[in-house]
Parts: C-alpha cells; sequence; structure tokens
C-alpha cells in the first residue's frame, strides 16, 4: 500500500455487538479515519465530506465521489482507483476528477456519467451499469441500483440510471449507497461488513428508513453520510445510531467539520 503524505490519526475499530458513537469534535480534528483489520490486510476510511470519501486498502487507493477542490485531497495519496455513483454535482465534479485521474489511475461510473467526462480522461474509463459486476486487480466490484421509491422523489433519482458499489475484498465486503432510498436491493444485501448509507431529504430517505434499511441486512459496521437537506438541516446520525436493531455499529465521521457539528 502507498503511504499518506501526512500521518492520519486512525481509530482502531471496536469489536461489532454495540453502537459507538464518537465524539464529533474530536472525530473532525481526527479527519475521522478508522482503521478496519481484515484478512488481506487494513482498510483505513477517510471522511472528506458529504459524500467523498478516501478509503486505503490493500487494493490501492480508491476515491469515492470527490467533489469540492483538488486542494481537498492534498494530504491523501494519489488514487489508484476512483469511484463516481452519478451527475449530481455532489457526487460528480468534471474539473475535480481530471485534476485527480493520473496515468495509472482506473475510473469507474455509471453510464451517465461515463457520457459526460472530459476527453481528457473519458479514455480508459469503465462505465458500469446496475447489476454490472467487474474484477479491479483482483478486487470484486458490483454496481448496485440506487434510485428512489417514493412518488414524489422520483425525479431527483429516477430507477436504473445511479449506482451504489459493493467492494469485494478478501473476507471483507464494502457497501456504498451513492444516493438511494430503502430499496428491495440494499435490503437484500448479504455479507457486507461495512456500509456507507446515506440519509437526507428530501433527495434520499429519513433517518428511519436508512435505519430499518440497515437493520435487515446488516452489516457489521456502519457509516451514516450524506445526511444534509436541501434546507441545510441534518438526519440526525445519533438519531439514526438509536434506532438500528442488531448488532450493527455505527462510526461517526464528522463529514461536516467541527464548525458544522451539533
Amino acid at each position: 500500500m502507498k503511504t499518506t503524505r501526512r500521518t492520519f490519526l486512525a481509530t482502531a475499530a471496536a469489536s461489532a455487538g454495540a453502537i459507538t458513537i464518537l465524539p464529533y469534535a474530536g472525530m473532525a480534528a481526527a479527519h475521522a479515519s478508522n482503521m478496519f483489520t481484515t484478512d488481506a490486510g487494513d482498510i483505513t476510511v477517510h471522511p472528506v465530506s458529504h459524500a467523498s470519501f478516501v478509503m486505503e486498502t490493500p487494493k490501492g487507493v480508491i476515491y469515492v465521489d470527490p467533489v469540492g477542490s483538488p486542494d481537498d485531497y492534498a494530504d491523501f495519496p494519489a488514487p489508484d482507483l476512483i469511484l463516481v455513483t452519478h451527475e449530481h454535482g455532489d457526487h460528480y465534479n468534471a474539473e475535480v476528477l481530471t485534476a485527480l485521474v493520473g496515468a495509472e489511475t482506473a475510473l469507474i461510473t455509471n453510464p451517465a456519467v461515463n457520457g459526460m467526462l472530459p476527453a481528457e480522461i473519458a479514455d480508459g474509463a469503465v462505465s458500469m451499469a446496475n447489476g454490472d459486476s467487474m474484477d479491479w486487480d483482483g478486487l470484486g466490484i458490483e454496481a448496485i441500483p440506487a434510485y428512489n421509491i417514493t412518488e414524489a422523489r422520483k425525479n431527483f433519482h429516477p430507477e436504473g440510471r445511479d449506482n451504489g458499489y459493493v467492494l469485494s475484498f478478501e473476507g471483507f465486503r464494502v457497501y456504498i449507497s451513492g444516493d438511494t432510498e430503502d430499496i428491495p436491493e440494499m435490503r437484500a444485501l448479504e455479507n457486507i461488513d461495512l456500509a456507507f448509507v446515506c440519509m437526507n431529504l428530501p433527495f434520499t430517505m429519513d433517518a428511519a428508513a436508512a435505519a430499518s434499511a440497515v437493520s435487515e441486512f446488516g452489516p457489521t459496521y456502519v457509516y451514516p453520510y450524506h445526511y444534509r437537506g436541501r434546507d441545510g438541516g441534518t438526519q440526525g446520525p445519533e438519531e439514526f445510531a438509536s434506532m438500528i436493531e442488531g448488532d450493527t455499529e455505527v462510526k461517526m465521521g464528522g463529514w461536516y467539520g467541527e464548525g458544522d457539528l451539533g
């Protein structure tokens, strides 16, 4: 695995079987990093903001939905793989992608984003539609549907367009929801060790729906993320944690920085 350009404070993952809520301010100050031990090696998660995060993994450094500014990623190692879930501005930014994609960077997107990529990064980019699967350097990647099921929200994320992803490392599976409601495909997931689950209104789902879905597919760990709404409100990750049934452990990421914690 590549060495980071700065030392991150990694909070070791506690044993499953309880909900763990770490202090927001402390997590934000530490880049909210958590390390997960797997059969293949350690996976360290660095939340960046909202839906953007970086994972250092045994297969390489993976960026998910990198937006904002290229400077937001200056402290992280360069990406070996970038995943983009869909075209909305809080998930896809052409200028940021162009700055981050290097000669050896693999880029995987949903078909809609693939069709709008700038020419300088479009060559070699891989398009994955709902239900597609592939192997990237020994890492299994599945494109999971991500869409709205509430009638008034279907225009935000229509069925068949956007992706979530499941990444299968040796003995450790990661689910990234993208923007979705608690769809049957999410509830049917199996053997998920780490999940990133969105919850904001009116675009995705509320905390209760997210907690219900997580309780059903039962990941070992879950990050609530993407929880600011149009009005700047939040779906309350602590409330989400309190509603989960079972042994899933909740990780808090400080996604919005110390100034926005409350």
